[in-house]
């Protein structure tokens, strides 16, 4: 009787503690899922792809002409009244007023001076007076020979000026030459700029972009583009706020959008900020990218 109780007592013991194992697992994972089962999903940036437009670009630089320039040499002892400088001038304004003439301007412009020498004239009583039209800038530009083939006239070009680094200058090309350049290896090109409020002056170091092989295509933001070796990834996001991996082939990068050449189609929304949140397969919070 004493054997037959220890042993009954040894297997009661050895249940209970079993049920304490299994009932401190469960209590744990009780605890866990309290803890972490109900945590709200993410909220994750969410773009979605549509079409914008993309271009390839040629950048150089090149100096401002004037759509027109004329000159007047006068003697300063022939000037009735002092000259007003910098300012505008319509077509038909006096410039002059001479003892023996006037200087009635051809066409509206920019009334100026040109700087010149003694030795130049002989003396130093005569000025010469400058009109420009400015309203619209030339620029010749020396564009190298690979792109020959690309450069055609009507291309939309866009210009700087570093007097107004801010501020853009739209325009197109004007002209192209009909032949190379045998010594530079460049064909001539020229462009005509819009300048409304006459900021660019002659003379001027214009920074230009030639923009060609423009379309329209669909985009995503750059930031939300998954690189992994040779291959690029996104984040789409399903119906029900659930994210799928997907590999995407992408094309040109403009201004923060890379172009989509596959693996998505128009209105798919993707992840586009807040990738390290995500995961394949989990829920996300999506919040739509402000444009």
């Amino acid at each position: 009787m004493k054997r037959s109780t220890k042993i009954t007592a040894i297997i009661i013991i050895f249940f209970i503690i079993i049920a304490a194992v299994i009932g401190g697992r469960y209590a744990m994972k009780i605890h866990f899922q309290k803890k972490f089962g109900k945590r709200p999903p993410p909220a994750v940036i969410v773009a979605i792809v549509k079409n914008e437009n993309f271009y390839q670009k040629l950048e150089t630089y090149g100096t401002a002409l004037s759509n027109k320039t004329t000159s007047f040499r006068i003697k300063k002892t022939e000037l009735l009244k002092p000259i007003n400088f910098n300012q505008k001038i319509k077509k038909g304004d006096l410039i002059a007023k001479l003892k023996t003439r006037n200087i009635v301007a051809p066409f509206s412009g920019i009334l100026g001076k040109r700087g010149i020498s003694e030795s130049t004239l002989g003396s130093g009583n005569s000025i010469i007076l400058t009109l420009d039209d400015t309203s619209i800038i030339f620029s010749d530009l020396k564009i190298p020979e690979i792109y020959a083939g690309i450069i055609k006239k009507g291309l939309p070009i866009e210009a700087k000026f570093a007097a107004y680094k801010n501020k853009i200058y739209r325009g197109n090309i004007e002209s192209v030459a009909s032949r190379i350049d045998a010594q530079t290896r460049s064909i001539l090109t020229r462009v005509k700029i819009k300048n409304e409020n006459s900021e660019l002056i002659p003379g001027s170091l214009l920074e230009i972009q030639i923009k060609y092989n423009e379309r329209d295509s669909l985009s995503i933001p750059d930031t939300g583009v998954i690189y992994e070796g040779d291959k690029k990834f996104v984040y789409k996001v399903l119906e029900n706020n659930t994210v799928q991996k997907i590999e995407v082939t992408t094309g040109t990068r403009n201004k923060g959008k890379i172009e989509l050449l596959s693996g998505l189609v128009n209105g798919n929304k993707v992840v586009a900020e807040g990738l390290t949140k995500v995961r394949p397969r989990i829920k996300i919070k999506p919040i739509i990218k402000p444009k």
